[in-house]
């Protein structure tokens, strides 16, 4: 391996790479970019229509998600409250890797409450039980203490996700899922991108205010969800555990493969907040230009992603579809292997942003339409646990890589979304 990276290694590509590269990717994003705005009046109208045949609920449902991601307040300064307590970068770091590790837990618990107890029961123990972990975040002082809270603050802030996913598979039939996962995000992304700034603002005051506003927003999520939600399906006593779902699991070749190509990608989807943030650092620019860029995934799925939906909800090939995604994740990422200006870094954003608003609704649906209802809860949480694999191994691994060849990590990610896409990929006729 170590001769591998040494062997890709290199300070900054050939000038004369630049140009010819540039001039041969600058089309195709642009091609890529266009093609959700290709729309006829009647392409429009059809969008239009989609939306509205959301149900009611279902609406209830992204106004809930909304205010929990608006009001996730902690997560994102969860360093610098430490460092405002005297820790070091490491240490939060550390706490914030047990976030990561609460992540993971909640996705096995939280998939089986949602089919023992009801999606709105889930939702609901979820969002009360989160605002009390950051009351008590906010108040401890041993370093030891926050590390726990904060590993439990990540089980409970994160249970609802498998119980929303599957409602929302529960609440729309199988032709509109896609476009209903997407709005689903587009909830999720338009709460997180105005939530940081808000918070940015009580920091300032105090960072006890971010404990606060993030525990008042869970606990309004949590009414409602008790008071406007269904309850979804729920399983009886005797099938509600892990058991039966993973002897499903394990005999559903397809949704195997969905989970391994998921896995595979999410490793290098998530260099965008490890890695990517270094490469644009070296490259001479700031913070502030890592923030911009990263900022362009969030402006391009709101306003891309669901006329992206609408056209993809059509396909019959929807595996072959969300294999382009995955491949196009990794040839983003491979784009820095030359990217050493913003245009090309930007480039880099587009492409692997279009490969992620490709496969994500679609891997939404795919899920929900695989699974048993009574299952539906456990097989969200699986795929959550892909997920959290990737926020877990791929910065780690990307990181460490890095210092070593920066160049391999980029070859690393090409290969991981290729993989994935070669796993998803079935020729027509085989599909199901």
């Amino acid at each position: 391996m170590r001769a591998f990276m040494l062997a890709v290694k290199f300070r900054s590509p050939p000038a004369r790479l630049l140009s010819p590269l540039s001039s041969l990717l600058s089309p195709l994003a642009s091609r890529l970019t266009l093609l959700a705005f290709c729309y006829s009046a009647r392409s429009m109208s059809d969008l239009r229509s989609e939306l509205r045949a959301l149900p009611r609920e279902a609406w209830i449902l992204f106004f809930g998600t909304f205010l929990n991601r608006f009001g996730s307040f902690v997560h994102p300064f969860l360093v610098l409250y430490l460092g405002s307590k005297g820790y070091g970068a490491a240490a939060g770091g550390l706490a914030l890797g047990a976030y990561g590790v609460g992540h993971g837990i909640s996705s096995l618990i939280g998939g089986w409450l949602a089919d023992r107890i009801g999606r709105r029961n889930s939702i609901a123990i979820s969002m009360f039980s989160s605002a009390l972990a950051m009351l008590a975040l906010s108040q401890a002082e041993r370093y030891w203490t926050i590390v726990t809270l904060a590993t439990l603050a990540g089980i409970a802030a994160e249970l609802y996700r498998p119980a929303a996913s599957a409602l929302l598979g529960d609440l729309t039939p199988i032709g509109n899922r896609v476009i209903a996962f997407a709005t689903y995000r587009l909830a999720i992304n338009a709460g997180f991108a105005f939530g940081p700034a808000t918070a940015g603002f009580l920091a300032k005051y105090s960072f006890t205010w971010l404990f606060v506003g993030d525990a008042i927003t869970s606990v309004l999520y949590a009414i409602v969800a008790l008071i406007a939600l269904p309850h979804g399906l729920r399983s009886s006593a005797e099938d509600a555990g892990w058991l039966p779902a993973i002897r499903h699991a394990r005999s559903d070749r397809r949704f195997l493969a969905f989970l391994a190509a998921s896995m595979i990608s999410a490793m290098a989807f998530f260099q965008f907040e490890s890695t990517f943030a270094l490469h644009v650092i070296d490259a001479g620019f700031s913070a502030a230009t890592y923030g911009a860029l990263v900022s362009l995934n969030g402006f391009m799925i709101i306003v891309l992603e669901l006329p992206i939906a609408s056209m993809t909800r059509r396909t019959s090939r929807p595996r072959a579809v969300m294999a382009l995604g995955y491949a196009l994740v990794g040839v983003g990422f491979a784009i820095n292997i030359v990217a050493f200006s913003i245009p090309l870094m930007a480039l880099s954003v587009i492409v692997w942003t279009m490969g992620e608003m490709t496969n994500a609704p679609l891997g939404g649906a795919y899920v929900s339409d695989l699974a048993p209802p009574e299952l539906r809860g456990r097989y969200m949480g699986l795929w959550a646990i892909t997920w959290s694999v990737g926020l877990t191994l791929g910065p780690a691994l990307g990181t460490w890589i890095y210092a070593t060849s920066p160049a391999a990590v980029w070859v690393l990610s090409l290969l991981c979304g290729l993989t994935a896409a070669a796993i998803m990929y079935e020729k027509k006729g085989a599909e199901c």
